[in-house]
């Protein structure tokens, strides 16, 4: 099958700028496309869908994309006579709108994938030329029962008087929106995705700019290397302060060192706020996820966003969308109950879930909170042993944290039934694998017939981090910081093992301990007679302690690759290079509870407080 003309080297330019402009007009036109069911009679609103769907099919035309354009022609159709008030809006027609734009996600897909081909949407066509005709097709009339109102199918939904357009700006577009279907636009300025940046408010094109994620990751490398540069002088002036005489060259070379740790430390900051992103770029997808579900299921929930322009590093806002979907479809479907269901229970049939994001320190918390049933810790531990999970004795014994956090076990669920959407549980796994993926920690809290509430922390940045020193025997390591609960001093008579384990008592906790020394096979040299510290760290929804020698104290540093040689040693995330000049390892938290949880270590033990 020959390849699609617009993936010609002459073209390309433009195609990846019409894959980067049609993104954007998609995260955006989702949630407007929602909006309209909540302000229908928003003219502002209807030109904003019209004109974004107006431009996609202008550039796809120009691109000779002909899916793309005829399906976006149809559905201007629909939009423009919406906005002449020559039809009247109703909520059955969302389906028919929302069905259309899938069908343009789906083909923006081929253009990303260099897969360009035929998919039958003939029904999705027929639907919008009959939402452009007035009349309602039978599925969607069936899902607007809200709206006993609604005209009958044979019946036109056409308004009683046809209004002009409002602005004198929405004119051209009026225009433009005339060419016959099946043709391609001839007029560059209407379809050239540069021209179509011309639409976009000026404050936008004047204060934002894209550039390559290659350059700035480049960018970030020459700052890293700044950064060791800038410590490794900090270790200089710190050694001549010690010998004695030449006391104004020490000054002077303070007062350097002090400039360039300045300068140094508002650069990282610059070039780290450039990979920032707003989180709300994935919290926007949820309000169509959140309908979709509740409308599948008959049930009335309201999603509350909060903290959507809370900003964080690109990778990881990649990283945690799996994570969250899992988390909202759960609370959607298991979390919050059918209405009669929850008027029986004394509360409003409209259920809430919140999901809301802000910044911690170096960290972002995002909290995921629904008003539902909640999660019965006696249910939990049933399942879980008929699962074989647990015995019945560790059940008895098992605090209730420690309860929810089976729901983090692969394939446990307590869904009575099956469904398209995931039980409470199905699909946690996911969620604890990104969030150990990324050294962060999840919380899980909830109550019977109140509610359910995850708590995510995570970095905001994973390139320069703050990171604990420590010593095992003649090595140091570097542990990332952002993992680290606590740090106690612990002696050998505080050690004891359980089931070939060894843990200690911390508090009201039994935390198992993992000896760096074992996976590493670092030589203690008689340090291990004496007391040792324990790092306790946290990944995911499991606390274990690493087992050092020493504390060296708290840097900020640069993760390197450990290159294609190093790169598969277990329980290493890279190295830094400190300011004396030494290379260290930087241990993954993550992995270390990985290779615990596979029974890989002998001494050390390791899983959540729950396990033992």
């Amino acid at each position: 099958m020959a390849e699609h003309p617009m993936f010609s080297e002459e073209l390309k330019e433009i195609v990846d700028s019409f894959i980067v402009e049609t993104n954007d007009i998609f995260e955006k036109l989702d949630n407007e496309i929602l909006e309209l069911e909540k302000r229908p009679e928003d003219k502002d609103l209807i030109n904003s869908i019209f004109r974004a769907v107006h431009t996609v099919k202008g550039t796809s035309g120009f691109l000779s994309f002909e899916q793309m354009s005829v399906i976006a022609h149809r559905f201007e159709d629909v939009l423009n006579k919406l906005r002449r008030e020559e039809l009247r809006f109703q909520p059955a027609m969302l389906d028919v709108m929302f069905e259309s734009f899938d069908q343009m996600k789906a083909l923006l897909r081929q253009v990303v994938d260099h897969d360009i081909h035929d998919i039958d949407f003939s029904d999705t066509i027929r639907r919008l030329e009959s939402l452009s005709k007035g009349i309602l097709p039978e599925k969607a009339k069936d899902a607007s029962n809200e709206q006993p109102e609604a005209a009958p199918v044979s019946e036109p939904v056409i308004a009683k008087s046809v209004g002009p357009v409002e602005t004198e700006q929405h004119t051209m577009d009026e225009g433009q929106a005339s060419p016959a279907r099946e043709s391609v636009p001839q007029d560059a300025s209407q379809t050239h995705p540069q021209a179509s940046q011309s639409q976009k408010p000026d404050k936008i094109a004047d204060t934002t700019i894209r550039v390559d994620v290659g350059r700035l990751d480049h960018l970030m490398n020459l700052v890293g290397e700044l950064v060791l540069g800038r410590n490794r002088l900090s270790q200089i002036v710190s050694s001549s302060k010690d010998d004695e005489g030449g006391e104004d060259f020490s000054h002077q070379l303070a007062e350097t060192s002090a400039q360039i740790d300045f300068i140094t430390t508002e650069l990282q900051t610059a070039v780290m706020k450039t990979r920032m992103v707003q989180i709300g770029r994935v919290f926007n997808r949820f309000p169509r996820l959140v309908r979709d579900i509740a409308r599948e299921f008959d049930k009335d929930i309201d999603l509350v966003i909060e903290g959507e322009e809370t900003e964080l590093d690109k990778s990881i806002i990649e990283e945690i969308s799996d994570p969250l979907v899992h988390l909202i479809r759960n609370a959607a479907d298991h979390g919050v109950e059918e209405p009669e269901r929850r008027e029986k229970a004394g509360k409003a049939r409209r259920g809430t879930i919140r999901l809301t994001a802000g910044h911690e320190g170096n960290h972002i918390i995002i909290e995921i909170q629904d008003d539902g049933a909640g999660m019965d810790p006696e249910i939990l531990k049933r399942k879980a042993i008929e699962k074989g999970v647990i015995t019945a004795e560790e059940a008895h014994e098992m605090k209730t944290e420690d309860a929810y956090n089976l729901i983090f076990i692969p394939g446990f669920s307590t869904a009575q039934k099956v469904s398209s959407v995931s039980g409470r549980g199905v699909g946690m796994d996911v969620v604890k694998t990104n969030i150990t993926k990324l050294n962060g920690i999840i919380a899980v809290e909830s109550e019977v017939g109140k509610g359910t509430r995850f708590v995510l922390k995570l970095p905001l940045t994973l390139a320069i981090i703050q990171g604990l020193l420590v010593a095992v025997g003649t090595e140091t390591f570097a542990i990332p910081l952002n993992s680290v609960l606590e740090v106690v001093h612990t002696s050998k008579s505080d050690v004891s093992t359980v089931n070939g384990r060894e843990v200690i008592r911390l508090r009201e906790t039994v935390l198992p301990l993992v000896n760096i020394s074992d996976i590493l096979d670092v030589p203690l040299q008689g340090e291990e007679l004496r007391g040792f510290y324990t790092v306790v760290v946290g990944v995911a929804n499991h606390k274990f302690g690493i087992v050092v020698n020493r504390l060296i104290g708290q840097k900020e540093i640069v993760i390197k690759p450990l290159g294609a040689y190093l790169k598969n040693i277990e329980g290493i995330a890279g190295s830094t290079i400190l300011g004396d000049g030494r290379v260290i390892m930087i241990l993954d938290a993550g992995e270390l509870l990985r290779l615990a949880q596979k029974g890989t270590l002998s001494k050390a033990a390791v899983g959540s407080e729950a396990e033992l």
